[in-house]
């Protein structure tokens, strides 16, 4: 882990927001989220991670995915805007691994921030992990 700058993507938001206990990993989302909360660690996301979490919720389950959003985005995250230098990251881990620009957004602001995104996809970590910069949020359960 850098330098103590965690970008969760969506896969793990999601488990906040959808938490149910017997799914794997869950319990690492919510430490981590506890420990954003009580300040001993630095969350910051991309501005598109409300898009992309609330298509998830909506898909999910409409019903309650107005009240999981307003929750989500009461928590007023640090949010990276985008800028050139990000967006030529991105681009850059795009054409290099062969991956989203939405899961290259994530990484690059990582990267950006000299931190670590924590991730449930592990065809992205095969992907990119060479670059660094990345951790499966299993292995961050290590770490706590």
């Amino acid at each position: 882990m850098n330098s103590g700058v965690v970008v969760p993507d969506a896969s793990v938001i999601i488990k906040w927001a959808i938490s149910n206990p017997l799914e794997e990993d869950t319990h690492i989302a919510m430490t981590l989220l506890n420990s954003w909360v009580n300040g001993l660690v630095n969350i910051i996301l991309p501005k598109l991670w409300c898009f992309e979490v609330g298509n998830i919720l909506g898909l999910k389950n409409m019903e309650f995915a107005p009240g999981i959003m307003k929750v989500l985005i009461g928590y007023n995250f640090d949010q990276q805007e985008m800028n050139l230098e990000l967006a030529e990251s991105a681009f850059s881990l795009m054409k290099s691994y062969k991956v989203t620009f939405y899961d290259a957004v994530y990484h690059a602001v990582a990267i950006y921030h000299d931190g670590t995104l924590l991730t449930t996809d592990d065809s992205y970590i095969r992907k990119a992990a060479e670059l660094g910069h990345i951790m499966a949020l299993k292995d961050y359960g290590q770490l706590l």
